[in-house]
């Protein structure tokens, strides 16, 4: 009881927070818009292109969702220490994120670039041939900004952890103007197609990468890296972020490898039902904009309080990001649900695929406003008390048995189509709200010893 009301001050003001979050809020916002200009500006080339840009693309959001789990590891571990007024390890701490990240992220480039062909058979099958080669070629030159984003992550997270949001907004913001404007060159310029779009993206993460390394490195920087000793390995400090960060790579790319057996059996469907899904989740992922933010903007918040050892506020402000982030998605979601017939036809759809786009869109609305804070909000702040492996635990589980199955069964046994496929992440999600909700509530995810 003492350890949970040690601070009789709040930890965090409104200001505070709002100083947080909004630069946060805009920066997902932009983020989100890298994949949607590429997916948009290719769909004026063809349905085929649009189509493998969304397939390679699903296979770079779990690659970046490894990275993130990692950065997270070294935001969380980092935010304690900072909580806890130990700059010199939190600093220090900093360093070892970024020789993790750059190890890690060379070996999938080198992987990629030497075996791209037979990773996207093996995981869509056989996809009708000029979508394969598109994708065989946006793949590529998407490996390359594997390091690029490695380092920008691990820069990104170490700012957040210091309630810094504004460096990393101010990087999306450029690396955003430099992919939409590489595309328009690019791609209706110099028509290069889906090799422009994945050129322009390249180009907008070295920027960002190169932008918050000098950022990192000013002298005011606490997390900045004192030397290059810093960087070689050190157990002690090395091991908490992996702690944590493994278990939610592992989460994180199970869950994305799920959802790519899902994406082979969207593929099956047609290519219509690719162009429909590839839409769909570019606006969905705009429409969770609010969630992903809060999600971001609970690392800093609850480690900050934990590593100050205020159990209480730790929960508190737990459940203020959760509420903020539920009221957000409202918002974002009652506006896509009205405006998606307009959104779909924007993207040069064929009318069936406008269809199938529309009727997923709009089941999904109703299901974001309800269950996606839960489902995805909450484990990151149990994550960040270093309930790393309960969230892991309940995310692969959830996902394989509900979204994978079940996905697989309503559309080869209900015939469905790809109304099925979505039907069976909204059950992931109902499950996934329920075992949250009730660990977050419990206080356990708070009886973990990070730093």
């Amino acid at each position: 009881m003492e350890e949970e009301s040690r601070s009789s001050q709040p930890l965090f003001t409104g200001r505070q927070l709002t100083a947080l979050i909004w630069p946060l809020l805009l920066e997902q916002f932009l983020t989100m818009t890298v994949g949607l200009a590429d997916t948009y500006m290719v769909s004026g080339v063809s349905e085929a292109a649009m189509s493998s840009v969304s397939l390679v693309d699903q296979l770079n959001i779990l690659i970046f969702q490894i990275l993130s789990a990692l950065a997270v590891g070294g935001a969380v571990v980092s935010s304690q220490y900072l909580g806890r007024r130990d700059v010199r390890r939190a600093g220090k701490c900093a360093a070892q994120l970024y020789s993790v990240m750059m190890v890690t992220t060379l070996a999938l480039m080198v992987v990629v670039l030497v075996c791209s062909r037979p990773v996207l058979r093996v995981i869509f099958g056989s996809i009708e041939d000029d979508v394969m080669a598109y994708a065989q070629i946006y793949f590529l030159i998407s490996a390359i900004s594997y390091p690029f984003m490695g380092i920008y992550n691990a820069g990104a997270a170490l700012f957040r952890a210091q309630g810094n949001s504004r460096i990393s907004m101010k990087a999306s913001l450029v690396m955003n103007v430099i992919n939409i404007c590489g595309n328009g060159l690019l791609i209706y310029g110099l028509h290069l197609d889906v090799t422009g779009a994945a050129l322009a993206t390249l180009a907008g993460r070295v920027f960002a990468a190169v932008w918050v390394t000098m950022r990192q490195q000013k002298e005011e920087n606490p997390l900045r890296i004192a030397g290059w000793t810093d960087l070689w390995p050190e157990r002690g400090l090395i091991r908490p972020i992996l702690v944590i960060g493994i278990p939610g790579g592992l989460e994180n790319g199970m869950f994305q490898i799920g959802k790519l057996c899902v994406s082979s059996l969207t593929s099956t469907l047609g290519t219509a039902a690719i162009a429909a899904n590839a839409v769909a989740n570019n606006v969905a992922s705009v429409a969770n904009i609010p969630g992903n933010t809060m999600s971001l903007a609970a690392i800093p918040v609850i480690g900050h309080c934990l590593g100050a050892g205020d159990k209480k506020q730790a929960k508190y402000y737990g459940g203020v990001l959760t509420g903020i982030g539920m009221l957000g998605l409202a918002v974002t979601n009652l506006t896509v649900f009205i405006s998606i017939g307009w959104l779909a036809e924007m993207f040069h759809l064929s009318e069936a695929a406008t269809g199938m786009c529309v009727s997923v869109m709009r089941w999904f609305n109703v299901f974001s406003i309800f269950f996606w804070a839960a489902s995805f909000i909450m484990p990151h702040i149990l994550r960040t008390g270093g309930d790393a492996k309960y969230t892991m635990t309940v995310s692969i589980l959830s996902m394989w048995i509900f979204r994978v199955v079940l996905s697989y069964f309503f559309v080869l046994k209900l015939h469905q189509g790809l109304m099925g496929v979505w039907f069976g992440m909204f059950t992931d999600w109902v499950c996934r709200s329920v075992f949250f909700t009730v660990r977050f509530l419990s206080g356990k995810w708070m009886e973990h010893k990070v730093i």
